[in-house]
């Protein structure tokens, strides 16, 4: 269970980048460390819990409790209900995933590699029109516009 919690790590902290970069958004890095103690702390709940309520019923809990923080959190700092549910969305879908690849334990590495080709997928298509060369952050002047 631990081994996935740096591929949780990035999935959250890609879905405030694509947040980000795609509807030009601003995230200060201490908002994504604040997001990623939420994340660490969705297993230490986990464990916690499922010495006195089962496992099922302690993912449950520490999953719901983990993407309705994230998910108010992005809607205040991405100021947008929209992008807020979005991130949700995409929470809720990866520990769903998570929990179904923990029940199949002999088809672990099968549905974790076809997970991580749909994401890669999804990122590649959700980005295919955008000019990296002209993404600016933190909305000041590149370079190449000073010429």
């Amino acid at each position: 269970m631990a081994k996935y919690a740096i591929l949780f790590l990035c999935f959250a902290f890609a879905a405030f980048f694509f947040s980000e970069i795609l509807q030009k958004a601003q995230v200060h890095p201490i908002q994504y460390i604040l997001v990623g103690f939420a994340v660490l702390v969705f297993y230490l709940l986990l464990l916690s819990l499922s010495e006195h309520f089962g496992f099922d019923l302690a993912y449950a809990a520490s999953t719901s409790g983990v993407v309705l923080l994230i998910s108010g959190y992005a809607c205040s700092i991405l100021s947008s209900a929209r992008l807020g549910g979005t991130v949700g969305a995409v929470l809720v879908i990866l520990y769903g995933y998570l929990y179904v690849i923990l029940q199949l334990e002999s088809y672990a590495l099968l549905m974790g590699s076809l997970g991580l080709f749909a994401v890669l997928s999804g990122a590649m298509y959700f980005t295919r029109k955008i000019d990296w060369y002209a993404v600016r952050l933190n909305g000041g002047r590149s370079n190449a516009d000073e010429t």
